[in-house]
Parts: C-alpha cells; structure tokens; sequence
C-alpha cells in the first residue's frame, strides 16, 4: 500500500474510533491543554505503530478498537504519571475560572458522579472501567491489560461495588 492510502487508511480508523481517543483523554487529564497534549502524544505513537497493526492477520486478528485502546491506555498512563508529579500542587486557569465562577458541571448528576468515581480511581482500573463502559469485552480488556478474563470480571465487580458503596447507585 502507497504512503498516502496507509495515511488514508490510518485517518478513516482514527476518525470512526475518535471517541475512545476523547473519553481516554478526558478521564486522564483534568485541563484542556493537558488533554490536547495527551491526545496528540496518542495519535503519534498510534502512527508509529500503525504499520504493525494487522486486523487480518489469522493468528493475531484484533479489532482497531481493540489495539487502539491498548495503545492510547499505555501512553495515557505513561503520560497521567509524568503529569501527575509535574502538577501535583498546580490548579489549572481553567479550574479556577470554573471555581470562580460557580459554575457547576452541565451534566446530569449520575454522569458526574461517575466521573468523580473514574477520577478517583488507579490508572489500570481507570482503563479497565473505561473498556467496560465502552462495551469491550472481557477477552478484549483482558488482551489490552494484560491480564486474565478472570481477573477483569473480579476488578469489575469489585468497581461496581465500590460505586454502590461510594455513591449509592
């Protein structure tokens, strides 16, 4: 395949699973620079590895979604951690301008509280509950953590409970 039908083809993946890239982004970064910053980081390592990407290979079939995912939670990981220590005291404008003005979040209620949960949590069971949420399937969670089927049907019970307990859901 030509450099530019390879470019073609990476951009109409990208664009059909935009949402994973906005929903990764927004539950690893709090401000909208940050958030810019980690999706671009995603969207060049996503690149650099798209020539390996093989949604046809027999023996290593996996769906884009699927190794999209597994590639954008690693850098977001790598990338929450790095900003983590960088701005542990820092409070964003944006924050401060959302505190200063007492603007409460547009979103209902249960989607906030979610939100704060997922916020909340350690960055594998924040990519964990983000698959979940985004009707990935235990196998396809399992593959992009690196963990059993199992294992994931235990952390997600685990998760649910810990809402039911937290928030009252």
């Amino acid at each position: 395949m030509t450099t530019s039908g390879l470019q073609e083809q990476f951009q109409t993946l990208v664009d059909d699973h935009r949402k994973i890239l906005y929903k990764i982004c927004h539950s690893y970064c709090r401000d909208r620079d940050s958030r810019e910053d980690l999706a671009q980081e995603i969207l060049v390592q996503l690149w650099r590895s798209f020539g390996r990407f093989d949604g046809q290979n027999i023996n290593r079939r996996c769906r884009f979604s699927t190794w999209m995912y597994r590639i954008a939670l690693n850098v977001a990981i790598s990338f929450y951690r790095r900003e983590n220590v960088r701005t542990r005291c820092i409070i964003s404008d944006e924050a401060r301008l959302i505190e200063a003005s007492g603007e409460s979040d547009s979103r209902p209620e249960d989607v906030q509280l979610l939100y704060r949960f997922i916020d909340g949590l350690d960055p594998l069971n924040k990519a964990l509950i983000l698959m979940y949420l985004d009707e990935q399937t235990y196998r396809e969670i399992a593959d992009v953590l690196g963990i059993t089927e199992t294992n994931v049907a235990t952390k997600i019970n685990r998760l649910k409970n810990k809402l039911r307990q937290e928030y009252g859901t």
